[in-house]
């Protein structure tokens, strides 16, 4: 393990694998089913929030079901797809394994609930920790899970890298003191002091991470 670089902190939905497409599709569904509207923007603006603030939303749009049960037809959907093939973003299994490879240990740090997480991080076979968002009292943007999986890793935050794609878990991540790298998958990610910005995994290397670790901030927004 590198010194400068306890653990790799990771989100899975849009991060690691390209679920949106499912959650915004289950949620116009949903949402139309009940005679209401719901579109793609309508979607994207619900990336990386909490299952419960998705399903607060879609109530609004007209679906007249409880918020519980709002959610389990998300993640029934969302379970399907996945279930037909795990749908990696560019270069991110990639980078899972070479992180594995040098013995750096890694957390899944997901709002997607564990009937999601699990199964997903099962199939992986390479993390260390999984936290995800039905068990934590604040969930992102709030910095409780990526505190818990430092905690469950047994490190200091601090000395991890966090690797994010929206607002809300960049939020998260910065919050909790991890190193954090923001890829703009589907939303613009702003500069902040510290905050390293990537087009798509595909162009980060290890030696990207253990730069972060020692205090480079990346932009490779332009690379490839």
């Amino acid at each position: 393990m590198n010194a400068h670089l306890a653990a790799v902190l990771w989100d899975m939905d849009g991060t690691l694998i390209d679920t949106e497409p499912f959650w915004i599709a289950a949620e116009i569904e949903l949402v139309e089913a009940h005679g209401g509207v719901w579109t793609h923007e309508d979607g994207l603006a619900m990336v990386g929030n909490p299952m419960l603030v998705s399903a607060k939303a879609l109530a609004a749009r007209g679906v007249d079901l409880p918020h519980d049960e709002i959610v389990d037809f998300l993640n029934g959907r969302v379970a399907a797809g996945v279930a037909a093939g795990i749908p990696w973003q560019p270069g991110a299994r990639e980078l899972l394994e070479a992180v594995h490879a040098a013995r750096i240990p890694m957390a899944l740090v997901t709002s997607s609930f564990a009937v999601l997480a699990d199964p997903f991080a099962a199939a992986v076979g390479l993390f260390d920790a999984v936290v995800s968002g039905d068990e934590v009292s604040h969930p992102k943007p709030a910095p409780e899970p990526y505190l818990l999986a430092a905690q469950r890793l047994g490190v200091d935050v601090t000395t991890c890298i966090a690797v994010e794609d929206s607002r809300s878990g960049i939020a998260s991540a910065v919050a909790s003191g991890a190193r954090t790298i923001a890829v703009e998958v589907h939303q613009a990610v702003a500069p902040r002091p510290g905050l390293s910005r990537v087009a798509s995994l595909a162009d980060v290397l290890l030696t990207d991470l253990l730069r972060v670790a020692e205090g480079d901030v990346l932009d490779l927004r332009e690379a490839g």
